[in-house]
């Protein structure tokens, strides 16, 4: 990904800045990468850098010629076997951004690459929304009765089924993270230490696109907190052009968190949060009679900050 030092400092502690910098274009949620896709924009920080974020940023733009805009901190990562051609112990300092597309590029292999192509169980929009019931679940229901031991065979089940929506649960659109260390905790996913092949076209279609060291986890955390995110912020008008109609910020957050919404209780709590307003324009982009055309209030953020109310932008049906 990036040329290590040859001094010999990289037997210590290397800190690495890694970003998730997120689009949507066209209802298709995207991830800036590098390397063909398979990592994302990441590297060392130096005595140079003013800042971790400034880091991060002159890293990003380097390797993928995309200015950042909203960029804050998602989590540090620290397991020893992170890196497994690291010399010392890699700590990755990571960053949630958000953006709209543009032209990637460069000798990094930069492109956007729609994030359900790692992680397709995550999209329930569309017809195909069985991966977890018909593909994964009898997978990992096969290898919690491996355990042998009745104690770990219930409780392997049991998280099966919680994370899964499986057994009676429902499904949890912000359990990303879990969803997914539980496949490399099984073995399933090509990152995982005990990955032995051999899975059928089917379940390896389903477990998705592999990425380097521990990317898709970085990958993972940053969807689950913007998923959880949308909910209480309005951090989804980043994503959104200046003026929009309603029904493509409904297809974006859609698009975030792969599922469909029901369109009359969508706009009822677009309309009691009041965080949009009519431009006075309409577009014919839609391929029906035309639709009236909306800004993002940014005023609201100040009038929610004094009164200290939240921003519940939308629930799942």
């Amino acid at each position: 990904m990036y040329r290590q030092r040859a001094d010999g400092d990289n037997a210590g502690i290397a800190a690495e800045l890694t970003a998730v910098i997120v689009a949507v274009t066209d209802g298709e949620p995207r991830v800036l990468t590098i390397d063909h896709g398979e990592a994302l924009p990441a590297g060392p920080f130096e005595p140079g850098h003013r800042s971790l974020q400034a880091g991060l940023r002159a890293w990003v733009e380097t390797q993928t010629r995309h200015p950042l805009g909203y960029v804050e901190q998602l989590y540090t990562f620290a397991d020893l076997d992170r890196k497994k051609e690291a010399l010392g112990r890699s700590v990755s300092v990571s960053y949630l951004g958000l953006t709209r597309e543009a032209p990637a590029g460069g000798a990094w292999d930069a492109s956007w690459t729609p994030w359900y192509r790692f992680f397709p169980w995550e999209d329930l929009r569309c017809t195909n929304t069985a991966l977890a019931e018909t593909v994964l679940g009898p997978a990992l229901l096969h290898w919690a009765e491996a355990a042998g031991d009745p104690g770990t065979v219930r409780a392997r089940t049991r998280r099966v089924e919680i994370n899964f929506g499986l057994g009676g649960q429902k499904w949890n659109e912000e359990l990303v993270l879990q969803r997914y260390e539980l496949l490399w905790e099984a073995g399933l996913v090509a990152e995982a230490p005990g990955h032995a092949g051999g899975l059928s076209d089917a379940l390896t279609a389903a477990l998705g696109r592999p990425m380097q060291h521990d990317h898709r986890r970085i990958l993972a955390t940053g969807v689950a907190r913007l998923r959880a995110k949308i909910k209480y912020r309005p951090v989804v008008f980043e994503l959104m052009p200046p003026t929009f109609t309603l029904l493509q910020l409904q297809r974006t957050v859609e698009a975030l968190g792969g599922r469909l919404l029901h369109k009359q209780n969508f706009r009822r709590l677009i309309d009691q949060q009041d965080l949009v307003e009519e431009t006075g324009g309409v577009t014919t982009d839609t391929g029906g009679r035309p639709a009236k055309l909306f800004r993002f209030r940014g005023e609201v953020l100040a009038e929610r900050q004094i009164t200290g109310t939240k921003l519940p932008l939308v629930r799942a049906v």
